[in-house]
């Protein structure tokens, strides 16, 4: 494809060399352009692209996206543009055909519920007899294939080409998490979304590394409705009417769903909790039926509506909306590990305050012994969410243990006494074991009959982070040889 074909959408501040030369590649890591490769310089927080030009140039660079003007070598092309990560993004859609023209694209975003309402969707829209592909923070698929993922919206390159190979293998649609840093970092911008969803939206991911504040991270939440035709949003959030301003301003249609307002188009009554499951009933602009989720928790309801809406939307059957969602099962969100010694150990990824609030309480609904929560906080985020989550802990959990998450460069001792500080405001019973491994062989080996061991902040997660070195770290594997060797 030749350069000013792939560049031709930008707003170019400056072009040296020849914009008629062909590329055959676009990269943003140097160690991977190969010969007539455009480079596109990304100016991050931890490297800047632009001192990587001459090992790029070395590897067989022909073209640099640049943000500033550069010296490149004799006989290749600079094109200079304000932002080179916008310009990726539009260029990563040019140079793979502007795939999501052609493949219908479910977009979701909000604090909490990304993943389980994607894997829902796709549940549903597979049992419909519909190749699905999925995008996300536990796993990138096409199909049953299942790739690596790195972050919960890959870089635009990575996403663009991703959705041209869900093209080429025969997807029918593509269900996808949208991250505030996808959006503010323009990793999604030039996607074309079929529906928007809009799940929620509290206080989360603000600090140094990810948003200055809750009105910066909500606003880059909000840029979503941009990328859409249509929309689905969540009724409850305390948000709502700034969230449908903005949705009006950028849709054309959208629907809205609740748990509270029975005026939303999609509305759940009638609602029943058990330890394994939630059934309820739900009116929608198609049908009227009863639903039964083969998950716990109340906040499930809530992921299934989303679901239900965007299924309903994309036209698909309620005979399959109500075999999909009975049958979804999602590693890492309320996942029951049965013990066969009276207890049970639930795995949930819920690693902020609101999200470890909501679980405790549902469980402590159904649970008829004591409920044990073992969380830590990840390092190098917000430290407001360790006292947060302590005192959370504290006032809802029969029994804590304080222990270690991702600490990443920050000291595991460190972020406990935090969590600590939180607890200390409550009259909750705990105890701190800093190895995570040793924290639920703890809780494991001290369960009486009918507890529930509650596993929270890893989840999905198969690694452990520390300032010198990652770790294979599968809670479900650890849970399992625990109880086996007992």
């Amino acid at each position: 494809m030749r350069l000013s074909e792939i560049t031709k959408n930008l707003n170019i501040i400056k072009t040296v060399g020849d914009m008629n030369m062909d590329i055959a590649h676009v990269a943003y890591d140097s160690r991977k352009v190969k010969r007539g490769t455009l480079f596109v310089c990304i100016d991050g927080t931890t490297a800047d692209g632009h001192k990587y030009i001459p090992q790029a140039y070395e590897n067989g660079a022909a073209a640099f996206l640049t943000q500033r003007e550069v010296r490149v070598p004799d006989g290749t092309a600079m094109i200079q543009v304000e932002d080179t990560r916008y310009g990726l993004a539009l260029a990563a859609d040019a140079f793979f055909g502007h795939p999501t023209s052609k493949l219908p694209v479910v977009g979701i975003t909000g604090t909490k519920g990304k993943t389980t309402t994607t894997y829902m969707v796709k549940a549903i829209v597979e049992k419909a007899g519909k190749k699905t592909g999925l995008i996300g923070t536990s796993a990138n698929m096409i199909g049953d294939e299942v790739l690596y993922s790195t972050r919960t919206t890959p870089e635009a390159l990575d996403l663009q080409e991703l959705f041209a190979a869900m093209i080429d293998k025969g997807m029918d649609m593509c269900v996808m998490e949208i991250s505030s840093q996808g959006l503010m970092l323009h990793r999604v911008t030039g996607t074309e979304l079929d529906i928007a969803v809009f799940t929620n939206i509290e206080k989360d991911h603000i600090s140094p590394t990810e948003h200055k504040d809750f009105a910066d991270y909500f606003n880059q939440k909000l840029k979503i409705f941009k990328l859409a035709k249509r929309a689905l949003i969540n009724i409850d959030s305390n948000k709502k009417d700034e969230i449908i301003k903005t949705c009006s301003e950028y849709c054309s249609e959208y629907l809205t769903y609740s748990m509270k307002d029975a005026n939303a188009d999609i509305y759940a009554d009638e609602i029943t909790a058990n330890s394994d499951s939630v059934q309820f009933r739900v009116k929608t602009p198609w049908f009227e039926d009863g639903i039964s989720i083969g998950m716990p928790g109340l906040f499930n309801v809530s992921n299934a509506l989303a679901a239900i809406g965007v299924c309903g939307m994309s036209g698909i059957s309620q005979e399959s909306i109500k075999s999909g969602l009975k049958r979804c099962k999602v590693k890492g969100r309320t996942e029951i590990v049965a013990s066969g010694n009276g207890y049970t150990v639930m795995i949930d990824y819920a690693h902020n305050a609101m999200s470890l609030e909501s679980l405790l309480r549902e469980v402590k609904k159904y649970v008829a012994g004591r409920v044990v929560c073992v969380f830590g906080c990840g390092g190098n985020k917000d430290i407001s969410r360790r006292y947060e989550m302590g005192e959370v802990s504290g006032k809802l959990a029969d029994f804590t243990i304080i222990t270690s998450d991702n600490p990443r460069n920050e000291e595991p001792e460190s972020i406990i006494s935090g969590i600590e500080e939180g607890m200390l405001k409550t009259d909750g019973e705990y105890i701190k074991i800093v190895n995570r491994r040793d924290a639920i062989e703890y809780a494991i080996n001290n369960a009486e009959k009918d507890d529930i061991i509650i596993l929270a902040g890893k989840g999905h997660e198969n690694y452990q982070m520390f300032k010198d070195k990652t770790i294979h770290f599968d809670e479900k594997e650890i849970v399992e040889e625990i109880i086996k060797n007992l």
